[in-house]
């Protein structure tokens, strides 16, 4: 049964403010994922000594990694990225529309990969999508869109960390296209990821095709997960369901 974890790991810097790829690592490698999907990644960043932290954490997984790099600063880059050990195709990596004239807003970016993993090939994006609603709806509806699940064809996920509950607009747009996986298994309570510490927002959410049968949907809750970043991962098991189904 295949295994989704997203996860935004702030850069790998945790609560305690201490930077720490190693602690990123064994928390994801706990889960055993077959497809990991993370957003905060700083590659080749002074603030985090140069180091391209998805390519290192992708091979300490044995895994590969599609970066995309949602905003760059001359050499540095920053973004997410897409891991798994599985045979994979990157499908698209682009920015996702903004709002002008809002100072101190981040350039926010979708990335989507075609994985063949649980006996078939799923369509697997990630994105982070801004702070401020009128943008967050923006980008929402962008992804609704015909660039992006508009042209999804079969089984389908689209996790990040969106910054919105399930109260927004922004989530209503793309639950009209996909259901949220918490919501297929009608979990009560849901599951919370922020903050890590104690978590009690609802803002990392998988969203899936109606192809695609959620078994389990959980968090980490161990020491090290709640310290090696501000947000928790939330780890997805699934199965792709059959025509016969």
């Amino acid at each position: 049964m295949p295994r989704l974890l997203t996860y935004n790991v702030h850069r790998c810097v945790g609560t305690d403010k201490r930077l720490d790829v190693d602690r990123i690592v064994a928390v994801i490698g706990e889960h055993e994922p077959d497809i990991v999907c993370l957003q905060e990644l700083d590659v080749g960043r002074l603030r985090t000594g140069h180091v391209d932290q998805a390519q290192t954490i992708a091979d300490k997984l044995a895994m590969t990694s599609r970066f995309h790099p949602a905003m760059r600063v001359e050499a540095e880059l920053y973004g997410d990225a897409i891991l798994t050990p599985h045979p994979e195709r990157l499908v698209r990596a682009a920015a996702l529309p903004t709002v002008a004239g809002i100072p101190g807003l981040e350039p926010r970016g979708a990335i989507w990969s075609q994985i063949d993993v649980g006996g078939g090939t799923i369509n697997v994006l990630n994105t982070h999508l801004g702070l401020v609603p009128r943008e967050q709806r923006l980008q929402a509806a962008a992804l609704a869109g015909s660039g992006w699940l508009g042209a999804c064809q079969g089984p389908t996920l689209l996790a990040g960390d969106f910054n919105a509950t399930s109260i927004t607009r922004p989530y209503q747009i793309l639950a009209r296209s996909l259901q949220d996986c918490q919501r297929q298994l009608n979990l009560k309570p849901s599951v919370k990821t922020f903050p890590s510490g104690f978590p009690a927002i609802r803002i990392d959410h998988c969203f899936v095709s109606p192809d695609i049968r959620i078994k389990s949907v959980r968090s980490a809750f161990s020491p090290l997960a709640r310290v090696a970043s501000d947000h928790l991962p939330l780890v997805i098991d699934f199965e792709i369901r059959q025509p016969a189904d």
